[in-house]
């Protein structure tokens, strides 16, 4: 009983680097900018790359842990994407950080959701929900971390430095796991393509979980462009200091993303038994309702109105991600969930992958503001296919 919390927190540890890792290069992209001579064009490139090889390979990664040992592809992937991290440290040219960012890094990181989250939830029966969106709080920690103390390190110590203590950390981290995560799953059999096609089959026939995937991949899109961009956009428009951009550009965001992913976690799973769809009725409101704060960031005229836009629309984005994966979850039979997370991941990064660079274009011809805005619709278009979906829910 006691194990399934301590796996949770060491689990949350290592989501914790993940994101943090992730985000950390978005917050030097202005000393990037002006240290290196990247343009916004090329500095959005290695992101959408980043984002395109981690959608490209998490299907693998998901369908692998259904057949191999989710504690050492948990361990494996913590360690390779921290030296990696690291290694990001010593870039300089726009090659360099596609090979050792958004290749190294992005396999590294491919790896761990979809193992991560199904043993959690291979643990937690009842208390599913509010372990998985537990889990998902260290999302939000790692990116108000990264951009607080990414910013801070930045300013007083370079982009570089950033980037080895944040990796150095998780290569630790990886070593503690090794020796505290149990190997709890049962035994694995090979893998063959008779099993892979049928674990396919068994995820993309429900209609339920095309509506889910639909709804994850507008959010993911909004996200990642988001995520890219929003230190620069504040750093640009308010004149920030580069450690004030990247502390308030995460901060206010996602503390209202933990209140909302909590509080949607507690009310879907004390309703969920009588009524199925509730889930998926919350993400449609929730993307629905957040929406206009993205229409009303990109139009903020003080630090203050985009403040207040950040956390809105970071409460109603924990409020969707808080039912994510129990929606998800609650259509596929779990033999196949490490496989069918994999395969939401994919298509929802690869949908996202345009984001960064799209957003890098905007800002070079007509700046952020309008670009930001225009992801409201995204969110829009993701609650019309949540609403959808949990018509097809008794």
């Amino acid at each position: 009983m006691a194990y399934r919390w301590e796996l949770l927190l060491w689990l949350w540890l290592a989501f914790f680097f993940n994101q943090a890792d992730r985000q950390i290069f978005n917050v030097v992209l202005p000393l990037l900018h002006r240290e290196l001579g990247l343009s916004d064009v090329q500095l959005g490139l290695i992101g959408s790359v980043f984002v395109i090889v981690n959608g490209l390979m998490v299907p693998a990664a998901g369908f692998a842990g259904d057949f191999v040992s989710r504690k050492r592809i948990i361990v494996v992937s913590l360690f390779a994407w921290s030296l990696a991290t690291v290694s990001t440290g010593w870039g300089a040219t726009v090659a360099y950080f596609v090979m050792v960012r958004s290749l190294a890094t992005g396999v590294g990181e491919a790896f761990f959701f979809p193992s991560a989250v199904a043993l959690l939830a291979a643990h937690h029966d009842k208390t599913r929900a509010r372990a998985l969106s537990l889990f998902q709080t260290s999302v939000y920690c790692g990116l108000i971390a990264s951009g607080w103390i990414g910013g801070a390190l930045a300013q007083r110590f370079g982009w570089r430095m950033v980037f080895w203590v944040f990796g150095g950390f998780g290569v630790v981290l990886s070593v503690a796991m090794q020796g505290r995560l149990k190997q709890t799953e049962g035994a694995m059999s090979h893998m063959t393509s008779a099993q892979i096609g049928a674990s396919a089959r068994a995820i993309v026939s429900q209609p339920v979980a095309r509506y889910i995937a639909l709804a994850s991949a507008a959010t993911i899109f909004v996200n990642i462009g988001y995520l890219a961009w929003i230190t620069s956009y504040l750093y640009d428009r308010f004149q920030m200091p580069l450690e004030k951009a990247g502390l308030t550009s995460m901060l206010f965001h996602h503390v209202l993303a933990f209140v909302g992913v909590m509080l949607g976690g507690i009310v879907s799973d004390r309703y969920a038994l009588p009524r199925p769809r509730i889930r998926m009725e919350i993400q449609a409101f929730a993307l629905l309702a957040g929406a206009p704060f993205l229409l009303l960031l990109g139009r903020a005229a003080t630090e203050w109105a985009a403040y207040g836009a950040l956390g809105a629309f970071g409460f109603f984005r924990g409020l969707f991600e808080s039912n994510l994966y129990p929606a998800f979850y609650s259509v596929i039979e779990p033999r196949y969930h490490s496989a069918a997370s994999g395969l939401l991941i994919a298509f929802s990064f690869l949908v996202a992958s345009a984001a960064p660079v799209l957003l890098g274009k905007v800002k070079e011809s007509a700046g952020l503001a309008p670009g930001i805005s225009a992801l409201s619709a995204f969110y829009v278009a993701g609650a019309v296919a949540a609403f959808a979906g949990s018509r097809k829910l008794c």
